[in-house]
């Protein structure tokens, strides 16, 4: 015979309390409270014994009645191990069964790695090794039924039916300038999930089908309480790291090596960049918050386990995310990425919040400082990409002037590219603030010197760092215009084409939000600096043609009388230049109606009155010669007729003939 020492038992009363307490502890995180109470009061005989006093308990029992009794549990778990079926696939009954049989294996082994026989060590070594190899087995089999739950119930979402939407339509969608050509301003894409106001609770989805929570619980609690709990987190972090990833590959997002991501060619790289930008805020807003209340649900009574499984779960999914945010940071800093990247700044400083608040404590740390990391990066690329767009605006150069002395594709793309950089400006004004003075300010060109107006403006703490980056881009736009007006031969059509491109920068500040960052003084000084070259232009067009109606040389030396010859010659000298410039200038270009007819009214006005004058008073000294009408080809109706012909970029010819 054999000394057993008797395990303490509960009193009946105490039995109750403590299987309430389990039945408000399994379903305070229910969803469906009413159904699971049901379900979990049919399984009340299995989580009711684990509250009450293993059936074999005796003071003395002989060796017989404890292998007897590890024979019936034995066979009780041998049992169900032959089967080919999954025992919760079954019945409910048989699952509490089997879980009764557990926690008798459990209770037993505790019992008897309690006691310490007098008589005969040996003996109880070998009961003891018995009951713990009865217990593994039962344990190898719920982890395989743990498994085969959480797969069998798992709940795949598709994007769609989250109801977030995104706009596919971007502003960037090319690798070239001709990306920031458009007038108009593309849709860019929705801040998805990005009230600040939200609570992640808003946001949790069933990932597991609500009613088998309470099996997994059960499972989970008999896995714990025999010291398999690693286990049983091995088994739920390798289930669940699968369904994570297969989320990742429902949103699109492949994994890729930072090898990968650096050859890519920016048109797809793009496209993945838009990916994950809209991927990473339901992955992190609703399936990492869906999951971690599912690790919760699961096992938020066994201490640290729910967080430790969490991060075991998903930090391999969250560093896939970063490994891509990382490869873009490094990546080359070419100007058009900067939209994307400030896109996915944005969508990840706005998400630190949430992933702080999902990996809290030690467990998480690596994650939390891994996103934080890589945010400083990307933040650092922006800033890299930012001065590299200015440089590549200083050292854009043209070895063949622009046809037409239209506006430049690189006034189109500077314009358009900074007008859609103030959808950012707050990010940008705290990057920018986080740079050092010597980065903000760029050198510019000499042809561009600064001025008191300037320094003032740029000692002033009220204007951002945004604003005197801007400022300093358009200096350095307008230093490379003025280098690709000298490749025009024609003066005329140089003033031309600085007239037309500063106005359109003007249109573009004044019509937008870059009108009130870059302050009214902007606009006066470059509405002043386009004006100046329009009325160079006509300078520079019209005086050697209003040069032949000018009274002096028309008489005769020493006389009064009209000189015919002299007179002849200025109409004939004044015909060939009007036509030799009608042919030039109707090739040339103004997009804008209203500079195109403010320009027509302006040349009018200069030129026909000057035609009339002349005309006036002096076509009555050739109307009695013959062939008069080869000296005036033109009535001033004519030439106001024709000047509407010019600047429309398409070249015309008189051919000596004229206008029906």
């Amino acid at each position: 015979m054999a000394d057993f020492k008797t395990v303490g038992s509960l009193e009946r009363g105490e039995q109750v309390i403590a299987a309430a307490q389990q039945i408000v502890k399994a379903l305070g995180t229910s969803k469906n409270p009413t159904e699971d109470m049901i379900k979990f009061l049919s399984n009340f005989d299995a989580n009711f014994s684990k509250s009450r006093m293993p059936e074999f308990v005796v003071k003395k029992a002989d060796r017989s009645q404890v292998e007897e009794r590890l024979e019936i549990l034995q066979d009780k778990i041998m049992s169900w191990d032959s089967d080919q079926y999954m025992i919760w696939d079954s019945s409910q009954e048989e699952a509490s069964d089997y879980l009764q049989a557990v926690d008798d294996v459990r209770n037993l082994t505790e019992s008897l790695g309690g006691f310490s026989l007098e008589e005969d060590n040996h003996v109880d070594s070998e009961l003891l090794h018995r009951a713990h190899g009865i217990l593994q087995m039962a344990m190898v089999r719920l982890e395989e039924e743990f498994s085969h739950i959480l797969v069998k119930n798992n709940q795949l979402l598709e994007p769609e039916q989250l109801s977030f939407n995104s706009c596919e339509e971007d502003f960037v969608n090319e690798d070239s300038m001709s990306s920031f050509e458009a007038d108009s301003v593309g849709c860019t894409q929705e801040r998805l999930l990005r009230d600040s106001s939200h609570n992640l609770e808003e946001y949790i989805v069933d990932l597991i089908h609500p009613t088998s929570i309470l099996d997994l619980k059960c499972i989970a609690e008999a896995m714990f309480f025999s010291h398999y709990d690693r286990e049983c987190c091995q088994a739920y972090s390798s289930i669940r790291k699968d369904a994570l990833d297969e989320c990742l590959f429902i949103l699109e997002v492949e994994k890729m090596s930072i090898e990968e991501v650096l050859k890519m060619d920016w048109s797809d790289l793009n496209q993945k960049i838009k990916k994950w930008n809209r991927a990473i805020k339901i992955f992190v807003r609703v399936y990492l918050s869906s999951e971690k209340h599912l690790c919760d649900q699961i096992f938020l009574e066994f201490g640290s386990a729910s967080r430790n499984c969490f991060v075991e779960t998903s930090k391999g999914s969250m560093l896939q995310l970063m490994n891509f945010a990382e490869a873009i940071a490094i990546g080359p800093r070419s100007p058009e990425k900067l939209f994307r990247v400030l896109d996915m700044y944005e969508g990840l400083a706005d998400l630190l919040p949430d992933i702080d608040a999902l990996f809290m404590e030690e467990a998480g740390y690596s994650v939390r400082s891994e996103c934080h990391e890589v945010l400083k990066r990307v933040g650092d690329s922006i800033r890299g990409i930012f001065l590299e767009f200015e440089n590549a605006v200083r050292t854009n150069t043209s070895s063949n002037p622009y046809a037409g002395g239209g506006i430049h594709p690189l006034t189109k793309y500077v314009m358009n590219y900074i007008r859609a950089l103030m959808d950012y400006s707050d990010t940008l004004n705290l990057l920018l603030e986080d740079s050092s003075e010597e980065d903000q300010m760029s050198p510019l060109s000499n042809s561009n010197q600064i001025t008191e107006e300037d320094e003032q403006r740029r000692s002033s703490h009220s204007v951002t760092r945004m604003a005197r980056r801007l400022g300093s881009i358009t200096s350095t736009l307008e230093s490379n215009l003025d280098a690709k007006s000298k490749l025009y031969k024609d003066s005329s059509l140089q003033c031309f084409f600085l007239m037309n491109n500063i106005y359109y920068m003007v249109q573009k500040v004044k019509n937008s939000e870059l009108g009130t960052l870059l302050g009214d003084d902007w606009i006066r000084k470059h509405n002043r600096k386009f004006q100046q070259q329009a009325l160079s232009y006509e300078r520079a067009s019209w005086k050697f043609i209003l040069s032949f109606l000018k009274e002096e040389g028309i008489c005769s030396p020493g006389s009064s009388s009209v000189s015919k010859t002299v007179l002849k010659e200025r109409f004939k000298s004044f015909n060939l230049a009007f036509e030799e410039i009608y042919k030039i200038q109707t090739a040339w270009l103004i997009a804008d109606l209203q500079l195109r007819e403010d320009l027509r009214i302006s040349v009018s006005l200069n030129v026909l009155q000057a035609y009339r004058m002349f005309l006036g008073r002096y076509a009555g000294h050739l109307e009695c010669s013959r062939n008069s009408d080869k000296y005036i080809k033109y009535s001033a109706e004519d030439l106001e007729n024709y000047l509407l012909d010019f600047f429309e970029g398409s070249p015309r010819s008189l051919n000596n003939q004229r206008r029906r």
